[in-house]
Protein backbone atom coordinates (compact mmCIF):
# COMPACT_ATOMS: atom_id res chain seq x y z
CA UNK A 1 0.00 0.00 0.00
CA UNK A 2 2.46 2.56 -1.19
CA UNK A 3 1.71 6.63 -1.88
CA UNK A 4 4.42 8.25 -3.39
CA UNK A 5 3.24 11.92 -3.25
CA UNK A 6 5.27 14.41 -5.23
CA UNK A 7 5.05 17.92 -4.29
CA UNK A 8 7.68 20.08 -7.65
CA UNK A 9 7.90 23.42 -8.07
CA UNK A 10 7.41 22.95 -12.14
CA UNK A 11 4.95 22.70 -14.53
CA UNK A 12 4.49 18.72 -14.96
CA UNK A 13 3.11 18.38 -18.80
CA UNK A 14 1.25 15.05 -18.70
CA UNK A 15 3.72 13.20 -20.71
CA UNK A 16 6.09 13.90 -18.03
CA UNK A 17 3.66 12.44 -15.55
CA UNK A 18 3.16 9.68 -17.52
CA UNK A 19 7.23 9.17 -17.11
CA UNK A 20 7.02 9.52 -13.81
CA UNK A 21 4.23 7.57 -13.09
CA UNK A 22 5.80 4.72 -14.65
CA UNK A 23 9.21 4.78 -13.54
CA UNK A 24 7.84 5.22 -9.78
CA UNK A 25 5.39 2.24 -10.29
CA UNK A 26 8.55 0.11 -11.54
CA UNK A 27 11.14 1.33 -8.46
CA UNK A 28 8.06 1.13 -5.88
CA UNK A 29 9.56 -2.69 -5.93
CA UNK A 30 13.24 -1.68 -4.80
CA UNK A 31 10.78 -1.23 -1.38
CA UNK A 32 9.12 -4.72 -1.89
CA UNK A 33 5.61 -3.51 -2.75
CA UNK A 34 3.87 -3.79 -5.74
CA UNK A 35 2.85 -1.59 -8.05
CA UNK A 36 -1.09 -3.04 -8.01
CA UNK A 37 -1.64 -1.27 -4.71
CA UNK A 38 0.58 1.96 -5.79
CA UNK A 39 -1.14 5.20 -5.75
CA UNK A 40 0.84 8.39 -6.80
CA UNK A 41 0.16 12.07 -5.98
CA UNK A 42 2.23 14.70 -8.80
CA UNK A 43 1.39 18.56 -7.40
CA UNK A 44 2.84 20.67 -9.69
CA UNK A 45 3.66 24.53 -9.57
CA UNK A 46 4.39 24.20 -5.77
CA UNK A 47 6.00 27.35 -4.00
CA UNK A 48 8.96 25.17 -1.99
CA UNK A 49 11.60 27.49 -0.08
CA UNK A 50 14.98 25.84 1.31
CA UNK A 51 17.22 28.04 2.93
CA UNK A 52 15.11 30.60 3.00
CA UNK A 53 15.03 30.81 -0.69
CA UNK A 54 12.73 30.25 -3.21
CA UNK A 55 13.57 26.90 -5.27
CA UNK A 56 12.91 27.54 -9.19
CA UNK A 57 13.70 24.01 -9.45
CA UNK A 58 12.90 21.72 -6.60
CA UNK A 59 10.63 18.91 -5.44
CA UNK A 60 9.55 17.50 -2.05
CA UNK A 61 8.59 13.68 -1.95
CA UNK A 62 6.86 11.81 0.80
CA UNK A 63 6.78 7.65 0.50
CA UNK A 64 4.21 6.07 2.59
CA UNK A 65 4.07 2.74 3.04
CA UNK A 66 2.39 -0.35 4.86
CA UNK A 67 5.30 -1.34 7.01
CA UNK A 68 8.77 -0.39 6.85
CA UNK A 69 11.59 -1.39 4.29
CA UNK A 70 15.26 -1.68 4.97
CA UNK A 71 17.59 1.67 5.33
CA UNK A 72 19.36 0.14 2.00
CA UNK A 73 15.81 -0.43 0.35
CA UNK A 74 15.44 3.73 1.24
CA UNK A 75 18.99 4.14 0.02
CA UNK A 76 18.52 3.12 -3.07
CA UNK A 77 14.86 4.37 -3.86
CA UNK A 78 16.53 7.75 -3.08
CA UNK A 79 18.57 7.57 -5.59
CA UNK A 80 16.04 6.54 -7.98
CA UNK A 81 14.02 9.13 -7.53
CA UNK A 82 16.86 11.86 -7.60
CA UNK A 83 17.81 10.49 -10.79
CA UNK A 84 14.67 10.38 -12.01
CA UNK A 85 13.41 14.07 -11.33
CA UNK A 86 17.26 15.18 -12.66
CA UNK A 87 16.47 13.54 -16.25
CA UNK A 88 12.77 14.25 -16.55
CA UNK A 89 12.61 17.43 -14.94
CA UNK A 90 16.40 18.81 -15.06
CA UNK A 91 16.03 19.07 -11.18
CA UNK A 92 19.27 18.92 -9.82
CA UNK A 93 19.01 15.79 -6.76
CA UNK A 94 20.10 18.83 -4.02
CA UNK A 95 16.87 20.53 -4.47
CA UNK A 96 14.82 17.17 -4.09
CA UNK A 97 14.17 16.34 -0.26
CA UNK A 98 12.55 12.80 0.26
CA UNK A 99 10.78 11.47 3.38
CA UNK A 100 9.57 7.52 4.02
CA UNK A 101 6.85 7.15 6.68
CA UNK A 102 5.88 3.13 7.57
CA UNK A 103 2.23 3.38 8.46
CA UNK A 104 1.39 0.78 10.93
CA UNK A 105 -2.60 0.88 10.35
CA UNK A 106 -3.44 1.16 6.55
CA UNK A 107 -7.36 0.91 4.98
CA UNK A 108 -8.58 0.13 1.78
CA UNK A 109 -11.69 -0.90 -0.01
CA UNK A 110 -13.77 -0.62 3.73
CA UNK A 111 -11.10 -2.81 5.68
CA UNK A 112 -7.71 -2.41 7.80
CA UNK A 113 -4.84 -4.33 6.67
Amino acid sequence: MPFIDSKITLPVPQEKRETIKSELGKAVSILSKPESFLMIGIEDNYDLYMGGKKLDKGAYVSVSLFGNASPSAYEQMTSFICDLYQRELGIPGNAVYITYHGVKDWGWDGQNF
